[in-house]
């Protein structure tokens, strides 16, 4: 008998093949994206001390102000030039970017084209 996945189980099995093929890149940091219906959540975090150094969502307070709602491409782009800010304050400015799953496209094309602009190399 066939049993068929749900959406969510397919994209993290994606994500760990992802992560598996990221995970390799010692020294580098990895820019992890999830999105949900209403909201989009990015984080830079260090895989070999296990911790997350960025983040920034679309429930961040200055983000909140500058959007209306949080599922959207617009707000994506908002999360996108947050976090790059907020890692530049840091001294970060080389990352891994991680999917999580998703396909290049939409909210995630758009947090991943602005945190390029605000000066994140990925």
């Amino acid at each position: 008998m066939l049993k068929l996945l749900s959406k969510d189980a397919v994209r993290r099995r994606i994500h760990a093949r992802i992560r598996k093929k990221v995970g390799r890149r010692e020294g580098r940091l990895r820019l992890n994206v999830y999105r949900s219906l209403n909201h989009i959540y990015v984080q830079v975090v260090d895989d070999v001390s296990g911790k997350t150094l960025v983040s920034a969502s679309t429930l961040d307070r200055e983000v909140k102000q500058s959007v209306r709602e949080g599922g959207n491409v617009a707000a994506a782009k908002a999360v996108g030039a947050a976090v790059a800010a907020r890692a530049k304050a840091k001294g970060i400015d080389t990352v891994v970017f991680d999917r999580g799953g998703y396909e290049y496209h939409g909210r995630v094309k758009a947090l991943a084209e602005a945190a390029r602009e605000g000066g994140l190399k990925f």
